[in-house]
């Protein structure tokens, strides 16, 4: 199949590699084209705009920092909304806020295409291994037509509702997980007097109830910032939990819902941002929490 891929950022980039790699026939664009570079050289078609993409596409799936971009991107004087789109299928996969999926559907709509939502769980690996959870809105004969690309991204697709539902869905399960950093920094701080090594006390948390699964897989990652060592690669940065959070609580106040634990949780994440770890893992928030010195 004839996909397209506008936006490389990790995920975007990870998305197309995998695939190029399932055989499907994989065009990309990016503002910047030396991303779009080790795609190329994978097997990938280059387009000049995401017009010409579109142009070249039956399927089109963007995964953007943020609404703006998902404007620019699809109703920009290039966009991929600017030409003809009439038929085609777009699988948006960004983490926003319901209203800019069902505004954006509208729009797709009126073009005589289809859009499919699937905001994903999971970072760069489980992207290139296809192993995904997948958070699909969709009218349903749009959901059987996208999901044969989504299972093979996705370990998992859940059809949650029609557009705005799996946005809705996407926030919700990732907001716990926000919530848990701040709270394993405020807990790792409570027993810093008892005079622990970090491994010893990672060790011991993991082996508790409390502990989720991101906990688990990142305790050694953690473990390496207390030590002040290089933990690697940032798949999911503080600064991108401080968009994410502030769009649960935009999200939550028009659904009614009051949300004092997330509240406090970004307060404490904006802090950290300004203080320079934006660009940190979101684990790192336990660090951070942990090694802060009480003002």
């Amino acid at each position: 199949m004839k996909i397209g891929i506008p936006g490389l950022g990790n995920m975007g980039a990870a998305i197309a590699a995998r695939l190029i790699e399932v055989d499907h026939q994989v065009t990309v664009w990016n503002r910047s084209a030396a991303k779009a570079k080790p795609l190329a050289e994978a097997g990938a078609k280059v387009a000049a705009s995401p017009a010409a993409l579109a142009s070249e596409c039956e399927a089109i799936i963007t995964i953007l920092t943020d609404g703006a971009a998902i404007d620019q991107v699809y109703n920009g004087a290039s966009g991929l909304l600017s030409g003809e789109a009439k038929g085609k299928l777009f699988i948006e996969m960004s983490t926003v806020a319901p209203k800019v999926e069902t505004d954006l559907a509208a729009k797709v709509r009126a073009k005589g295409a289809s859009l499919v939502e699937c905001p994903v769980g999971g970072s760069i690996a489980p992207a290139r291994q296809g192993k995904l959870l997948g958070l699909m809105g969709a009218e349903p004969a749009d959901a059987a037509r996208a999901k044969p690309i989504l299972d093979q991204l996705c370990r998992r697709v859940e059809h949650c509702g029609p557009v705005g539902a799996g946005a809705s869905m996407k926030l919700a399960i990732n907001l716990p997980l926000m919530v848990a950093w701040q709270a394993y920094g405020e807990a790792f701080a409570m027993c810093r007097d008892v005079g622990w090594d970090p491994k010893r006390l990672l060790d011991l948390f993991v082996d508790t109830n409390g502990a989720n699964l991101a906990l688990r897989n990142r305790a050694e990652m953690i473990v390496t910032m207390f030590d002040g060592r290089d933990p690697g690669p940032t798949t999911f940065s503080i600064a991108n939990a401080v968009k994410d959070i502030r769009t649960m609580l935009e999200t939550g106040a028009a659904k009614g819902v009051d949300m004092p634990a997330t509240k406090a949780a970004l307060g404490s994440f904006e802090e950290a941002n300004r203080n320079g770890f934006g660009g940190g893992d979101g684990s790192r928030m336990s660090v951070y929490w942990a090694q802060r010195k009480k003002s």
